[in-house]
């Protein structure tokens, strides 16, 4: 029993997310537009819960995949073609640029 009393809040039923947790979910919300609710702030699982959601929107989530990347290099060396720059910081114009270039 004094060893429940040593540790405050390790086992309350829902404790303060860490400073860390919350410096993240600040940053997530300015790159994405959106602002994290004031209730998540005291609520570690909650806010836990809202980075998952909307770390899938982060920067890296635009990119190629290596893969796509891969296969756009190949069909470029075949075509003798370059690929634009702006095809590797967005997935969706490696997509539309491998699209109308691959041989037929």
């Amino acid at each position: 029993m004094s060893e429940m009393q040593n540790l405050p809040g390790l086992f309350d039923a829902s404790p303060m997310p860490s400073a860390k947790q919350v410096a993240f979910a600040s940053a997530l919300a300015r790159k994405s537009g959106t602002v994290v609710p004031q209730a998540l702030l005291t609520d570690r699982a909650g806010l836990s819960a809202w980075i998952d959601r909307h770390k899938a929107r982060g920067a890296r989530a635009a990119y190629p995949s290596s893969k796509q990347v891969a296969f756009a290099e190949r069909i470029a060396r075949v075509k003798r073609r370059q690929i634009p720059a702006e095809c590797f910081r967005d997935k969706t114009m490696m997509s539309r640029w491998i699209d109308s270039n691959k041989p037929r």
